[in-house]
């Protein structure tokens, strides 16, 4: 899927994406997590503001970022904290 990404190019000028945009929905990038580059891409894992993980590729020859993948962050309380998933009753088990 073709997007469009803000990026800002450093004292090397190597692009970093700082926000890209999904349909009419812009998104910043709250964390920068991991980037790897190949012959023919760049790509980067970050953490957007909406808290959910995304893969951002680059493509060198035609010029185009692309969303490479998407991933749903769980759910964050207020302070911070990742509940922990319910746990069956007692009385639930078949024991």
């Amino acid at each position: 899927m073709e997007i469009r990404v803000e990026c800002y190019a450093g004292y090397r000028n190597e692009q970093e994406p700082r926000a890209f945009w999904l349909g009419e929905r812009r998104l910043e990038v709250a964390e920068l997590i991991d980037r790897w580059l190949s012959p023919e891409q760049r790509s980067f894992k970050v953490r957007a503001t909406d808290g959910d993980f995304y893969i951002l590729r680059y493509d060198e020859a035609r010029g185009i970022w692309e969303l490479g993948a998407f991933t749903r962050s769980r759910t964050v309380t207020a302070d911070g904290a990742i509940p922990k998933r319910p746990r069956s009753s007692d009385a639930d088990d078949p024991e």
